[in-house]
This record gives structure tokens, C-alpha cells and sequence, in this order.
């Protein structure tokens, strides 16, 4: 498992199932947004073998050529998405959860009854724009990780109980159960009724945030892909300080209005400094001095019962692998381990293995990278919490595992 070829390209492809008229094509190269668009001959024949084997009673899910990995998903008889990727080490997984992100992207920003019942396939074309900066964003580098891991990436804040109480009463005042506070596309606190929130929303709310570009506020309505996938609902944000957004998910009320400077000052202005040491957390998703050993480059801790997750590459930022190749790094390894190595996520549709045979599933594993790299990679569970971390090559092998136990021991209180 090396790092991701720069010049690896990913193709996505939206097609109405019953037509097999193209609805939109997204790309991106080395992890950029890129305009190059597939031939029409290409498009057609990627859906028609597709449809071929639907015809005959056979699900086309996948399939490989020595240089690129293509899946395909179908949503609901209507949507057909199709995704091609030339990235070394593109998983299937990967790629899977890519496309589950995708749709649930176009429901959140259309809503279902636009994407199953077409009645006007160019206006949907139109109404589908919405959706390309979110969409563009899950195909490149992202500092995020949750559209892989289906957990909602955190940060955790110095002070975060003063915030949390904060967070409480305007939530209160407001009238509003659902509210959090989100650092570029992190959440950083939010209402138990907003932790509840299913997937892929849980998800998706915090990223699309993240993705807009900054904005005083906005009152953007959404539809929840798992709550309400037919009935839109409104997603209020204010921007506390640049790149730290205060988000309300609500129905008719309150009005935008309604939320004046006043009421954000009589909450917000006492915790400026305790905003502001939350938002200089940013990439690093740990509070500034949290003590991690000196070896560690990057981590990916996920608590699966909570569905929540840290992800960071900022230790030692100054050596290398640069950021970049860490969190590609990271990602091509939690998507090893949880195909080969760990159980599925509790609870998820994937669970069928029987107790007597989950006993014999390994706990941790480890990876060395081959000549002119070195860099080392661990993966421990341990209960409902799993933790992955990319080490520098002088770290010695033998004290990999002790190495993560203590790492994950000191951060299961955060998480």
C-alpha cells in the first residue's frame, strides 16, 4: 500500500436509470477539481453493460483493468451513479462510500422526490448545480475523512464544556434543538438532538458548511437524506469568527431576523476567548499540548458507537510525508483494515459474523511501507473504539502496538 499517484484521476458519472441520459459529470486529477469530461461513447457503454446485466438478473457492482477501478450503484430504480478511478490503491470501499455520499449529497440539497420521480429531466439538470461544490469536495484532498468513514469528524476545544453550556442555553432561547458549532466542516459541540441525527445527514451538515464558501449567515434549506428525505428543512448558520459557524437545523422558526446581534452577544461575547482558542485548534482536531509521542505523524481515532471520529496529519508538520500523502496514507489504510482485518461496524448492515467466529478476528495489525518510505502504520480496536496512526520510521517495530494501546488509553477520554 504506497501513496496515491498525483496524477490519479476519479471520474463521476450521474445518470437517470430508466433513460441513461447523463445528469451531471464531475472530475478531479491529483486530488483537484478538473474539467476534463468522459467522451459520450464512454458514458454509454459504462451504462449499458450495467443495464445489460440488470436485464438479466445480474448485479454488475464492480469491475477492474490494469490501471483503473470502476463501481456502480443504482439508488432507488431512478438514480444511476457510476464512478472510474485511476488512483493507485483506489479501494472499492472507497469508492462505495463515495458514491453513498454522492446521492446523499443530491437528496440533501434536492430532496428525494426530484431524484425518483423525473418529470423534467433538464430542470433537474439545473436544480442538481446546487449540489457540485459539496460533490467536488468529497472527489478531492479533503482534511476531512468522515464521507470514508460515515463518523462525523470532530474537533475537541480547550474549553469545551463552557461551550457546550453555551451551546445549551441559546439553543433554548432560540427555541431550537438542533444546534452545534462547527470548525471547518469539524463539529466542535453540538445538542444531544443534533449528536442523534442519522447518517449520512450527521455527516453531510458540518461538510456542506464547511464546503460553502464564508458568509455572515445564511438560511439554506436542506432535506435530510435518513429524517425527512421529502420534507425540507432549514439549515440557519452565523458566523461566530472566520471559519468558527454556529448552525441551526429548524423548521419555519425562528426567523433569520429573529437571531439579532444582541442575543448572539448576550451568548457569545463572554466566550470570545474560548471561541477563538477552538477555532486555532482547526486541522489538528486535539487541544494544542495535548501530549502525543514524538514518533506519531498522523491518527484516526473512530468511536464507532457514537459514530463520531479525529482525524489529524498535523504532528511534525514540518517533516515528511508531506500532509497530503499522510492523509492519503490513512486513508488507504483504514480502507485495508476494514475490509481484511477488522469486523463491520456494530450495528451496520455488513454484521454476520457469530460470536464464535469474531473471537478469532484480529485486534491490531501493522504495516511497514517499502523501500525509500519507511513510514509505519497501526490499527488497534479495542471495544467500540478503533485507532489508526501513521509513525515515522525510526519508531521501532516491536513497540508498535504498546506504542498505540498508551496513545489510545490517553485519548478514549476526548472520544
Amino acid at each position: 500500500m504506497g501513496e496515491e499517484g498525483t496524477g490519479g484521476a476519479v471520474h463521476l458519472l450521474c445518470l437517470a436509470a430508466s433513460s441513461g441520459v447523463p445528469l451531471f459529470c464531475r472530475s478531479s486529477r491529483g486530488g483537484a477539481p478538473a474539467r476534463q469530461q468522459l467522451p459520450f461513447s464512454v458514458i454509454g457503454s459504462l451504462n449499458g453493460v450495467h443495464m445489460f446485466g440488470q436485464n438479466l438478473q445480474v448485479q454488475l457492482s464492480s469491475a477492474r483493468t490494469e490501471d483503473t477501478t470502476v463501481v456502480w450503484k443504482s439508488f432507488h430504480d431512478s438514480i444511476t451513479l457510476i464512478v472510474l478511478s485511476s488512483e493507485e490503491n483506489a479501494s472499492e470501499l472507497k469508492l462505495e462510500r463515495l458514491l453513498q455520499m454522492v446521492f446523499g449529497a443530491m437528496v440533501l440539497l434536492v430532496g428525494l422526490e426530484e431524484l425518483t420521480n423525473i418529470r423534467n429531466v433538464e430542470r433537474l439538470k439545473k436544480e442538481l448545480r446546487a449540489s457540485y461544490r459539496l460533490i467536488d469536495s468529497f472527489l478531492g484532498d479533503s482534511e476531512l475523512i468522515g464521507d470514508l468513514t460515515q463518523c462525523v469528524d470532530c474537533v475537541i476545544p480547550p474549553e469545551g464544556s463552557l461551550l457546550q453550556e453555551a451551546l445549551c442555553g441559546f439553543a433554548e432561547a432560540t427555541g431550537t434543538a438542533f444546534v452545534s458549532l462547527v470548525v471547518s466542516g469539524r463539529v466542535a459541540a453540538a445538542t444531544e438532538s443534533w449528536w442523534r441525527l442519522g447518517m449520512p445527514e450527521a455527516v453531510l451538515l458540518p461538510w456542506l458548511v464547511g464546503s460553502l464558501p464564508p458568509q455572515a449567515a445564511r438560511d439554506y434549506p436542506v432535506y435530510l437524506p435518513h429524517g425527512s428525505p421529502t420534507v425540507p428543512h432549514r439549515l440557519l448558520t452565523l458566523m461566530l469568527l472566520p471559519g468558527l459557524e454556529l448552525c441551526l437545523l429548524c423548521g419555519p422558526r425562528p426567523a433569520l431576523s429573529q437571531l439579532d446581534p444582541q442575543l448572539l452577544e448576550r451568548w457569545w461575547q463572554p466566550l470570545l476567548e474560548p471561541l477563538r482558542a477552538c477555532l486555532s485548534v482547526g486541522p489538528g482536531a486535539l487541544p494544542n499540548g495535548f501530549p502525543l509521542h514524538t514518533d506519531i505523524l498522523g491518527l484516526l481515532l473512530l468511536n464507532l458507537e457514537l459514530k463520531r471520529c479525529l482525524f489529524t496529519v498535523e504532528p511534525l508538520r514540518d517533516k515528511e510525508p508531506s500532509l497530503q500523502q499522510r492523509q492519503r496514507l490513512l486513508r488507504n489504510f483504514y480502507s485495508l483494515v476494514s475490509t481484511t482485518h477488522f469486523p463491520p461496524e456494530p450495528g451496520s448492515s455488513e454484521k454476520t459474523e457469530d460470536a464464535g467466529h469474531r473471537i478469532q478476528l484480529p485486534r491490531a495489525c501493522y504495516l511497514v511501507l517499502g523501500p525509500g518510505m519507511g513510514w509505519q502504520l497501526v490499527a488497534l480496536q479495542l471495544g467500540l473504539r478503533q485507532l489508526l496512526l501513521l509513525l515515522s520510521p525510526q519508531s521501532p517495530t516491536h513497540g508498535l502496538r504498546s506504542l498505540a494501546t498508551h496513545t489510545l488509553h490517553a485519548l478514549t477520554p476526548l472520544l
